[in-house]
């Protein structure tokens, strides 16, 4: 993954959100040379109102920089993703914090849309390991769609560890397993809660699948082996924000 000095956000949708939420660390704007596409002015239009440089390159200069840019890619000095104690410390502030765990994802769109689904359900942090699972790359925010700039990130070493740590804190656990006994609707999501789900295929390993305090399965049909795990958290995170908000 880029350092926080270099990373790259590309493609329309993520470039624009960059510039909307965090222009202050977007240090360059390439833009492909036509410049009678609309989407492509209305970039440079917001970048220059901004006070982001703009520069007009070639498709080939582009696509050096990824594949899906769409004609626009820009330069980003982000910050680093949350340590374990920097993330509960902002949770604390937090009245009723809902975060999302992720368990060594590694399809850079699935965390994406992972991170995209977060954003639209107003959770408050996203986790996920720093070994051995995908981190930020251009495709995650890409497919996250501008979902990356409105969350707290927090990249730990120990997911057990942030669990336990977790649970002290007071937040219930709950994971996902197709042989629950319960239902992800019989549960109560309206406090301060930590939604688990884990990568693709494999599922959540043993040891965070028993720090969970409940775990829950989503149902669908018969016929069907499982959900895709971005659909998934969204199913999660979407429900519990109709329980708060049916709580007002």
């Amino acid at each position: 993954m880029a350092s926080p000095a270099d990373q790259k956000i590309l493609g329309i949708n993520a470039v624009r959100s960059a510039l909307t939420n965090d222009p202050a660390n977007v240090t360059l704007l390439e833009l492909s040379g036509d410049r009678g596409d609309k989407r492509s002015k209305e970039l440079e239009a917001l970048a220059r109102k901004v006070g982001v440089a703009v520069a007009r390159v070639g498709r080939r200069e582009l696509d050096q920089h990824g594949r899906g840019h769409q004609g626009a890619v820009a330069h980003y000095r982000g910050a680093e993703p949350l340590t374990e104690a920097a993330l509960l410390s902002d949770l604390a502030e937090l009245e009723n914090p809902l975060v999302l765990l992720l368990d060594h994802l590694e399809d850079p769109r699935n965390f994406g849309a992972c991170l995209r689904s977060a954003a639209a359900a107003e959770a408050d942090a996203v986790i996920y390991p720093k070994d051995r699972a995908v981190g930020l790359t251009p495709a995650a925010r890409k497919t996250a769609a501008g979902g990356a700039d409105l969350l707290r990130l927090a990249q730990v070493v120990n997911l057990n560890r942030t669990v336990d740590a977790l649970k002290e804190a007071g937040f219930w656990v709950v994971g996902t397993a197709a042989d629950a006994p319960q239902t992800l609707y019989e549960l109560d999501l309206r406090g301060p809660t930590v939604l688990v789900l884990g990568s693709e295929g494999r599922g959540m390993k043993r040891l965070l699948r028993e720090r969970c305090d409940h775990l829950a399965r989503i149902p669908i049909s018969s016929k069907m082996e499982s959900l895709n795990v971005s659909v998934a958290a969204a199913l999660m995170l979407f429900e519990a924000r109709r329980q708060r908000d049916a709580v007002g």
